[in-house]
């Protein structure tokens, strides 16, 4: 449940509040906003219902929170939305982050140049990957230690801040060397140890929506990584398996209103894993921006014919700065305001 404090609550009455509901074994989840603190209650419903917590100095009410999904709902940020800050750039509410980059890192002059293009560009993020997850085992996998050091390089030439996965809790520690933002691919979206492991490191995290996952599966996902006391997550669409074959993956654009609606996190999309196409990418991206996304995740490559991986649904690098103008151009119609850094 969710308990509202009045504004003119102490800390020690707020403090009084936490000490309680901890005393019957529950978890306290502490939001602060400009008017209002919060104090999320997760646990046996019945022992803390019998705390009577009506009436307590300090507190104004106390608003049971019906979704499975606690911490992710928009009840618990009472109608406010999370906006998150990496580093000088801001994705949710009114900001839009366009984050793009190689599906892979290969090599250092293709990293460097791709980081490069994307900043120039006003991109707010750079994305590469140095652990793959392949469908075939004998598929490139990633560069591993050496894509995470070519990241760290790209990272310190452009000050642009990185997203990279994490397939293992192994290599955690060495992606938080270096990762801004942590993302949990598709495949790992219900791979709960790692997602409580994500969850305690306290890096930002980027989770991707299961391939044949609903909305709630996915809600339910991201509140293994808040419970942990992790507040900075970004749900990501990036298109469904659906009967249709004409193209990789169905995109649910449905689903940025409904999480919208449903969460207080930021809610960005994947048009590349959707498309598996080039050409579907701008069109996709477009949509995506006009529906509300607060930011895109978009591959790009200077020389995509030679790409290891997934070289057909990656912008051409010299074509990617008229994209961004067209994209941030329809999110600022949808009232949004691109985060990029300054060139």
């Amino acid at each position: 449940m969710m308990i509202v404090m009045k504004p003119t609550a102490t800390e020690q009455e707020v403090q009084a509040v936490i000490d309680r509901v901890q005393s019957v074994g529950a978890r306290t989840h502490l939001s602060r906003g400009e008017e209002l603190t919060v104090i999320g209650a997760i646990g046996d419903r019945e022992h803390v219902a019998r705390l009577e917590l009506e009436g307590t100095p300090g507190v104004d009410r106390v608003v049971p929170i019906l979704k499975p999904y606690k911490l992710a709902s928009s009840q618990f940020k009472h109608g406010r939305r999370t906006v998150l800050e990496i580093g000088s750039r801001k994705i949710g509410g009114e900001n839009f982050a366009l984050i793009a980059g190689p599906c892979t890192v290969e090599s250092r002059e293709q990293t460097l140049e791709t980081a490069r293009v994307v900043r120039d560009a006003g991109a707010a993020l750079f994305r590469g990957g140095a652990y793959k997850p392949r469908t075939s085992p004998y598929a490139f996998q990633g560069l591993g230690q050496e894509g995470l050091r070519l990241l760290a390089e790209a990272k310190r030439e452009t000050g642009l801040p990185v997203v990279t996965e994490v397939m293992d809790s192994r290599d955690l520690e060495a992606v938080l060397e270096v990762a801004d933002v942590v993302q949990i691919g598709a495949r790992n979206m219900q791979n709960y140890s790692l997602l409580s492991e994500v969850g305690r490191c306290g890096r930002p995290a980027l989770l991707k929506r299961g391939l044949s996952s609903t909305l709630e599966e996915l809600l339910m996902a991201a509140e293994y990584i808040l419970k942990e006391g992790n507040e900075a997550v970004i749900l990501c669409e990036r298109g469904i398996r659906t009967f249709e074959t004409a193209y990789r993956f169905t995109l649910d654009l449905t689903a940025v209103p409904v999480l919208k609606e449903l969460s207080h996190l930021p809610v960005i999309v994947d048009p590349s894993h959707a498309a598996g196409r080039r050409d579907l990418v701008t069109p996709l991206s477009l949509a995506a921006a006009a529906a509300g996304a607060d930011g895109i995740i978009v591959e790009v490559h200077p020389r995509p014919e030679e790409a290891i991986c997934d070289g057909a649904q990656a912008l051409l690098a010299d074509e990617f700065a008229a994209y961004a103008e067209r994209v941030q151009a329809v999110a600022a119609i949808a009232g949004k305001a691109t985060s990029a850094v300054a060139v």
